[in-house]
């Protein structure tokens, strides 16, 4: 990999006696990683069977790679995450029951460790600007078993309109010029200039400043990048801390091989060493930045902030009453302690809606809650989002697939079976994992598992 004479000029300075030996580490192999996901059965033995070891600032993260058409991945047990990332997730530590905020979210990663430690309770909001990587982002949602996200694809300006002072906990995890990421993506080079990073922390600070008109008085805002420049690091945090006086800097408790952030390279404020650093000549993993802070603002009576959201209204749908039985009679059937929060329909779409109605008019939104299926002529048929966020215990009629089986399932063939079961819908379960939906007819398994997922 051959960096920027500007890039290895400027971090000779910026690093004296160590930048030898941080510039030598971007030039070594990367390390690999995944998490298991605690909203499954169990853990996913096969997987962590193989890991090269434990990481040990994540409970629940391994370094590894992960075989991607594997049983654990295509069903959710488990996540392929660089290291040095999960750690953020770790920092934002959302409780069970409150409102969060992803603002820069896809594909999904932090994202997906965030309603992991919510324990699918409360409302996480995950965002990300751009349709295609939202639709990415609302895809890994799903196979993780996502129940209370909503996922949109909005800017941070036409969001903060939308959740004045609503959120507890909010994580800006910055599109940034990337130089931590130089040595798993060397691609990244190509973008890089000495001005690149100046260009990213003014787009961040705007990022920001509509995060702080949506966190809640007292709530936790985490800031997070993939890069080493100071300009998007510390002196982004120190801008906040100058712009914002209620905002204070929360320690961060460092694992071994963690750095404090440096605050000679913003403006001396000795506080930039409750910040952490990850970097790759001192830890197993690429480069990261962290901060956390709280907002002591008071309620503010501000009437700019009261107003009402002038923005065209989309309406929102409910199923009639001839879908509403043909629900009941599903949920009957396979889940009959299912309780859905609000019912609400994209289309054809049923979802199950985890927050005010309001607050996503005028939205576009890519996923408004758990997609629970489909309406079509006279049936309704299950979506595999509510198979992959469900347990087999929570299901009356569940069916249990060999490897074998399971292998027919993905590759969308029919299947055989021997057991004498009543017709109707069936969760699909392989080991302890939760595969999808099948309807059964006679002695054939019907398969639904989504054309475009199939392989």
């Amino acid at each position: 990999m051959q960096l920027p004479n500007e890039f290895v000029t400027k971090y000779k300075k910026l690093m004296g006696a160590e930048a030898d030996e941080f510039l030598s580490a971007l030039a070594q192999s990367i390390y690999n990683g995944f998490r298991e996901n605690p909203l499954k059965n169990g853990q996913p033995v096969a997987t962590i069977e193989k890991a090269t070891g434990k990481v040990p600032y994540v409970p629940t993260g391994y370094y590894g790679q992960v075989n991607g058409k594997s049983l654990d991945h295509v069903t959710g047990w488990v996540y392929s995450q660089e290291p040095s990332a999960m750690f953020v997730g770790e920092v934002v530590n959302p409780q069970a029951g409150e409102r969060v905020l992803d603002l820069c979210a896809a594909p999904g990663g932090k994202t997906t460790h965030l309603i992991a430690k919510m324990n699918n309770q409360g409302l996480l909001v995950a965002n990300e600007i751009f349709p295609k990587r939202a639709k990415i982002l609302a895809e890994n949602l799903e196979r993780w078993g996502a129940k209370n996200a909503v996922v949109t694809s909005e800017s941070p300006a036409d969001l903060e309109k939308q959740f004045p002072q609503y959120f507890d906990r909010i994580l800006v995890d910055a599109p940034c010029s990337g130089e931590g990421m130089f040595r798993k993506e060397p691609a990244g080079i190509e973008y890089w200039s000495p001005e690149y990073p100046a260009e990213c922390a003014n787009r961040q600070q705007k990022i920001l400043a509509s995060a702080m008109k949506m966190l809640k008085p007292g709530g936790t805002l985490v800031y997070s990048t993939c890069t080493f420049a100071p300009e998007e690091d510390e002196q982004n945090i120190s801008w906040l801390l100058n712009n914002y006086p209620d905002l204070k800097l929360i320690p961060i408790e460092k694992a071994s091989g963690m750095d404090d952030g440096r605050p000679e390279w913003a403006d001396g404020n000795e506080e930039l060493k409750k910040t952490v650093r990850l970097f790759p000549h001192h830890l197993k993993g690429e480069g990261h930045f962290i901060a956390k802070l709280v907002n002591g603002e008071p309620e503010s009576t501000d009437k700019k902030r009261k107003k009402k959201n002038k923005r065209k209204k989309q309406s929102i749908v409910k199923p009639d009453k001839e879908q509403v039985k043909l629900f009941n009679q599903f949920i009957t059937s396979v889940f009959p302690d299912y309780q859905p929060h609000q019912l609400i329909l994209f289309g054809d779409q049923l979802y199950d809606l985890p927050l005010e109605e309001d607050k996503i008019e005028g939205l576009n939104v890519l996923r408004p809650g758990l997609h629970l299926g489909t309406f079509k002529k006279n049936r309704f048929e299950p979506a595999l989002a509510w198979a992959l966020a469900s347990l087999p215990q929570e299901a009356n009629q569940v069916i249990e697939l060999s490897q074998e089986q399971w292998h027919q399932y993905v590759h969308g063939d029919v299947i055989n079976i021997d057991a004498d079961l009543p017709n109707g819908w069936y969760l699909l379960v392989c080991e302890e994992h939760t595969a999808g939906f099948g309807k059964l007819v006679g002695k054939t398994i019907k398969n639904f598992y989504p054309k475009g997922l199939r392989f």
